[in-house]
């Protein structure tokens, strides 16, 4: 055997003989300078705690206590060894509170991809923080799957045709397509009623987002996806607001700037998407209050988010507000 490793064996085998529930019960004897009151502390007899005593003192060969009939005081070498005993026991109660707040509070690490994050998540965490103060989310972005084993995240939220095998797994959203624009570019074309429509616009694109899945099955059209393309969501997103394009999003990410007027529907149809958001964990860390709280809370505001039904479909005799606006500021600029 190596001496290291005879080093570290010994050690070990210390810490089994170390007599640590009779050195709880020196504790509090020395603390009471009684057997009987340590003895309705700790919630046993004080024949048990006489035993424990007993036990601390053939372990060291030393007395702790000097006995008298009426009294009990501490022997020279109890007081010595009672600070030493005192610091182990907050030191142990310190680390072992820190686990319990490490269970219930403190760092969640969570991974999820970057547009569900900015559209959807991020706009709906001061919620989270003022209802779970005591909890800090630490959040990843990637799209790719995690390995728990080998990471120190505790949850992920990701987008995938069905349940991760061999994780815990709970749907939280579904998910569809629909094609939005500028108002200004809505008024311009007009509504998409049929994907001949789609000829009228310069299409915004990106490979999670195509839009051959809008045209009907077995329908020929002469077009062609003409129009910026881009590696991911949000910036196609941000391009429809810019009148870039028509763009097909996703209603998780479009729904707010839908609310405020950012861009608007360009089409009454919906597409559903084969794809859904997922809470995904090992088993064993639903055992932690914090990730109980924190999926609580997404089944909560998941619930609560509305589907696209709740947006009104384009009208194509009516002038958005932006546009609108814009115009009557033109009429009012032009030389009486």
């Amino acid at each position: 055997m190596s001496e290291r490793r005879k080093r570290k064996t010994e050690v070990a085998r210390s810490f089994d003989r170390l007599p640590l529930n009779a050195l709880r019960v020196f504790e509090a004897v020395a603390s009471h300078l009684s057997f009987a009151e340590a003895a309705e502390a700790l919630h046993v007899t004080p024949a048990a705690v006489s035993m424990q005593i007993r036990t601390l003192e053939d372990y060291l060969r030393v007395p702790l206590f000097r006995r008298s009939a009426r009294a009990i005081a501490l022997s020279t070498e109890g007081a010595l060894l009672l600070p030493g005993v005192r610091r182990g026991l907050a030191e142990l109660q310190q680390a072992m509170q820190q686990l319990r707040q490490h269970r219930s509070g403190g760092v969640l690490n969570i991974t999820t991809i970057a547009s569900f994050l900015q559209k959807w998540l991020l706009p709906r965490l001061p919620q989270f923080y003022s209802r779970h103060p005591h909890i800090e989310l630490s959040i990843h972005t990637s799209p790719e799957p995690v390995d728990f084993a080998h990471s120190n995240f505790h949850a992920a939220l990701r987008m995938s045709l069905g349940p991760t095998p061999g994780l815990f797994n709970e749907k939280l959203l579904d998910e569809w397509f629909l094609p939005v624009c500028s108002p200004e570019l809505l008024a311009r074309h007009g509504p998409v009623r049929t994907p001949a429509d789609l000829k009228r616009y310069p299409l915004l694109r990106s490979a999670d987002e195509s839009w051959s899945m809008w045209r009907h099955p077995g329908t020929e059209i002469d077009w062609r996806e003409r129009g910026a393309a881009f590696d991911d969501s949000l910036t196609v997103l941000a391009a429809a607001e810019q009148s870039q394009g028509l763009a097909l999003t996703r209603w998780s990410l479009a729904a707010q700037d839908l609310g405020n007027g950012r861009i608007v529907r360009a089409s009454a149809q919906v597409l559903t998407c084969p794809r859904s958001y997922y809470f995904v964990c090992p088993e064993s860390y639903l055992e932690l209050p914090k990730v109980q709280q924190l999926l609580g809370w997404l089944r909560e505001i998941a619930a609560a988010f509305p589907r696209p039904e709740s947006v009104p479909a384009p009208q194509p005799t009516t002038v958005p507000p932006r546009l609108a606006r814009a115009r009557r500021a033109a009429r009012d600029q032009r030389p009486g």
